[in-house]
């Protein structure tokens, strides 16, 4: 099963549509939805790397207009959606300790955010609700975000072929790889928030 997604994925992954998709992927990802934009990067970058850095480019715009929109949940909407998506994901009663010293390290914040598996949603909206410096936020996820974008397209456009192969010999390993560092993000965002 995990073979037919994987190559259902790379061959959507060519359609002329695929683009808006990674980008509307990415952009929700940085607000609300859990799902990292990477599962559509990767084959996107494989499947034509002549495309990378323009894939890494989408990704890195869109995912910084979501990170703003998340911004703006936290900063206007916080009670009416920010709150539930904060206790969705498990981490009401420790954001509120957290919020207070949030502004002191929120570049850092951000950025660490941004590069690593962590949940960049949770702090796109807490960088609303602490009202962070805008240019501030913007700066630092963008150019965390642009990193990680760009050093994975990076890598798949220098590597190519044989990336493709170990991807494809070893799918069910870096599958389950993948899905423990998700996992893992969102359990120290529980643990450390």
């Amino acid at each position: 099963m995990l073979r037919r997604l994987y190559d259902w994925t790379m061959s959507l992954s060519g359609h002329r549509h695929a683009i808006w998709v990674l980008a509307v992927l990415t952009f929700a990802e940085s607000s609300v939805f859990p799902v990292p934009p990477d599962i559509l990067l990767i084959p996107m970058v494989l499947a034509a790397r002549n495309r990378a850095w323009l894939l890494a480019s989408v990704c890195t715009i869109a995912s910084v207009l979501g990170g703003l929109a998340g911004y703006g949940i936290g900063y206007f909407l916080f009670e009416e959606i920010g709150r539930p998506v904060i206790e969705f994901y498990g981490y009401g009663e420790k954001f509120d300790a957290f919020r207070n010293s949030y502004n002191e390290w929120g570049a850092w914040i951000v950025a660490g955010a941004g590069f690593t598996p962590f949940p960049y949603k949770v702090i796109t909206i807490a960088s609303g609700v602490t009202s962070l410096d805008l240019t501030t936020f913007t700066v630092a996820s963008f150019l965390s975000r642009g990193a990680r974008f760009f050093i994975v397209a990076g890598l798949l456009w220098y590597f190519g072929e044989p990336i493709r192969r170990f991807i494809e010999k070893h799918l069910a390993v870096l599958a389950t790889v993948f899905f423990v560092l998700l996992f893992g993000g969102f359990v120290a965002a529980k643990y450390l928030l």
